[in-house]
């Protein structure tokens, strides 16, 4: 399980430092814009709850929830839940993030269809992030054995499983961009920013959208490890 791999090492070291980077981005972005108060002195809470009033949503509650950047929308609660430096703040940042968790609960409304299908995976995601490093372990235990076709078979069952996770990371890129992209415009289209202010949510959107693509890569990196080391690894 923890061979050496040259040909892992290049395809990790872009990827961690891709992820390295975005992580560094969103937080520093984030916390320029969370000192810049938006014109319209709306909070991130009243900021939601007008989206999704002006988009004809009047069936998801908006929480507040602990943390930093723990900002998400529940579609099975049809819960939008925003941390506590995004609900009460008036600033740029804060207005953005609920407006980008605004767009998921629109895209649930319109039945979007990427995150239809995202939400339609999570069971089977979920299976593949518990069990498929498990298989993998038990796999090569078995295959210390004699007649290893066993062992050979959970190895391969645990990189499918894996491979299931990185299908979802993939797909959840357009979920977010899609989000992204509606938050802006549902901004400026209801006048809660001006043109000058959309300029540094979008970047604030931007950064929070490089975590996904640096998570996205992290996966598939994993994933190409997994099968240069094992994929065709069968001892007879």
């Amino acid at each position: 399980m923890f061979y050496f791999n040259l040909q892992y090492l290049y395809l990790l070291i872009p990827a961690l430092l891709l992820s390295l980077y975005a992580q560094a981005k969103v937080s520093s972005t984030f916390r320029k814009y969370s000192s810049v108060r938006s014109a319209s002195g709306l909070t991130g809470a009243e900021t939601a709850q007008r989206l999704l009033w002006a988009a004809g949503i009047t069936d998801v509650r908006i929480e507040r929830v602990r943390g930093n950047l723990t900002d998400h929308y529940d579609p099975s609660h049809r819960v939008l839940r925003l941390s506590e430096s995004v609900y009460d703040s008036r600033s740029l940042a804060a207005v953005g993030v609920a407006a980008h968790e605004t767009g998921h609960a629109v895209q649930h409304a319109v039945g979007y269809g990427p995150l239809v299908l995202r939400s339609a995976m999570v069971p089977l995601t979920n299976i593949g992030s518990n069990f498929s490093w498990i298989l993998i372990v038990l796999g090569l235990l078995f295959g210390s054995q004699a007649g290893s076709e066993f062992g050979y078979m959970l190895v391969q069952a645990g990189i499918v499983l894996f491979a299931l996770v990185v299908v979802f990371t993939l797909v959840t890129l357009p979920v977010e961009l899609n989000a992204s992209s509606r938050a802006v415009h549902m901004l400026g289209d209801n006048g809660i920013l001006t043109q000058e202010e959309l300029g540094p949510v979008k970047k604030v959107l931007t950064a929070a959208a490089m975590t996904y693509v640096a998570s996205a890569a992290m996966a598939i990196a994993q994933l190409l490890r997994l099968i240069l080391l094992f994929g065709g690894r069968r001892d007879d």
